[in-house]
C-alpha cells in the first residue's frame, strides 16, 4: 500500500451516516484517488473480505452489528468545466464522486448553469446521484447526466458509461438493480444549460412563482426553504434531520390499481369526491401516489414514535432517529408501516435506503 492509504480497524459508522445509527466497520479506508481505491480493493481480496462503498451516508441504514468487512469511503474531489463542441448554450461539468452534492449544485447555480437547481438541499455526495437517479421538485439527474465514470469490480477496468447505458428509471438505475454492487462510481458528467431558466414543474414551486420568472438562485433558495420546512435540508441539524430522507418511494400503480385504492380510501372515509386521493399521472399510463399520504391515512401521523425511532415531526415520509434509536427499531417501524398500508390500501411500499450489514 502507498503511504497515503491507511486501513483502520473497528471504525464507528454511525457518525458517517445521516441516520446516526449503526455499528462499526471491521476495516475502514478512505480513498482520494483511483490508485488508493485499487489498493483498498486488493486488501479486501487478499483478506477475503466483503466490501461496502460509502459515500455521504445519506441513503443507508447500517445494522447495529456494523459491517464485518472493509468499508471504503470515497473522498475523490474535483470539478471541471468543458465546452460542448458547436454549442454556445451548453456546458459539460464533471464532478468527482466525493464532492458534496449540495455544494456542487450551489456551484452550478453560482455559475449560471441550469439543470440541477431543483435538486438543491439534498444530502449526500455526487457519486450517489446516478445510483438512485436522484430527483426532486420536477427534476431528475438522469435528465442531465451525459456519462458516469465507473470502476468495474468484475475485471477492475475503468470505463465511461453513457447515460443511456445506465438504465435510469424512477429512483433507480442499473447501479442499484440489475448490476448492483458491480460498479464503483468515480465521477459524473452533466450537460447543463448556460444562463438557462430554472425548471418550474412541481406544484409547490408553481405556487411560489406564479406570475414571477425566478433566477436560478431564487429557485435554489425556494427549494431549500421547502426542504427545510420538511426537515429534509442538507446539514439542517436536529432530530428531524437524523434520517435517510424519504424512506419510501412514491408508489406508481396502474390506472385500475389506482381506482381500487381510491375505492378503499372512500370506504375508510379518508377520500371522496371533494377530497380525492392525491395523485400524478406519469408516462405509460401509470399513476403516482404520494407515499406520505398513504402513511398518514394508515394512522401514522407526524411524530409517531416506536421506541427510539419515529416519523419526522414535519414530514411522515421520513423515518428518524429520535435519539438513541437502534437499526432494529427503524426496521420494526418500517415493517409496521408497510404492513398497515398494504392492509388498508393494497399497496406495498418500497424502501429507498440500502440496508448495510444485515443478514
Amino acid at each position: 500500500m502507498t503511504a497515503g492509504l491507511k486501513i483502520r480497524e473497528n471504525v464507528p459508522l454511525a457518525p458517517m451516516t445521516t441516520f446516526r445509527i449503526g455499528g462499526a466497520a471491521r476495516f475502514f479506508a478512505e480513498v482520494e484517488n483511483e490508485t488508493e481505491l485499487s489498493e483498498a480493493l486488493d486488501f479486501a481480496r487478499d483478506q477475503g473480505l466483503p466490501i461496502f462503498i460509502l459515500g455521504g451516508g445519506s441513503n443507508i441504514l447500517v445494522s447495529d452489528e456494523g459491517f464485518r468487512g472493509l468499508v471504503i469511503r470515497i473522498a475523490m474531489k474535483g470539478i471541471s468545466l468543458m465546452e460542448v463542441p458547436g454549442r454556445d448554450d451548453a456546458a459539460l461539468v464533471t464532478a468527482r464522486a466525493g464532492e458534496d452534492w449540495d455544494e456542487f449544485v450551489e456551484w452550478c447555480v453560482a455559475n449560471e448553469l441550469a439543470g440541477l437547481e431543483c435538486l438543491s438541499g439534498i444530502p449526500g455526495l455526487v457519486g450517489g446521484t446516478p445510483i438512485q437517479n436522484v430527483g426532486a421538485y420536477g427534476q431528475e439527474v438522469s435528465e442531465t447526466i451525459v456519462s458516469v465514470r465507473v470502476l468495474d469490480l468484475e475485471d477492475r477496468s475503468v470505463k465511461d458509461m453513457a447515460g443511456s447505458e445506465c438504465g435510469f428509471a424512477y429512483r433507480s438505475s442499473i447501479f442499484n438493480t440489475t448490476e448492483k454492487d458491480r460498479y464503483v462510481v468515480l465521477a459524473v458528467t452533466y450537460e447543463l444549460r448556460k444562463g438557462g431558466r430554472p425548471a418550474i414543474a412541481y406544484p409547490d414551486l408553481i405556487r411560489v412563482f406564479t406570475g414571477f420568472d425566478p433566477s436560478l438562485a431564487e429557485m435554489r433558495s425556494a427549494v431549500c426553504s421547502i426542504r427545510a420546512s420538511k426537515g429534509m435540508m442538507a446539514k439542517q441539524g436536529g432530530a428531524d434531520s437524523h434520517s435517510a430522507g424519504s424512506f419510501f418511494k412514491n408508489p406508481v400503480v396502474s390506472r385500475e390499481e389506482f381506482e381500487e385504492i381510491a375505492a378503499r380510501a372512500a370506504k375508510l372515509g379518508v377520500a371522496g369526491e371533494d377530497s380525492p386521493v392525491p395523485h400524478f399521472n406519469v408516462p405509460d399510463g401509470g399513476v403516482k401516489i404520494p407515499a406520505a399520504w398513504l402513511i398518514e391515512n394508515a394512522g401514522f401521523g407526524k411524530g409517531y414514535l416506536k421506541g427510539g425511532a419515529g416519523l419526522s415531526s414535519v414530514h411522515t415520509l421520513a423515518l428518524t432517529n429520535r435519539g438513541g434509536a437502534t437499526a432494529d427499531e427503524i426496521i420494526s417501524l418500517k415493517n409496521e408501516i408497510i404492513a398497515r398500508v398494504e392492509e388498508l390500501f393494497g399497496v406495498r411500499l418500497v424502501q429507498e435506503p440500502a440496508l448495510i450489514g444485515f443478514n
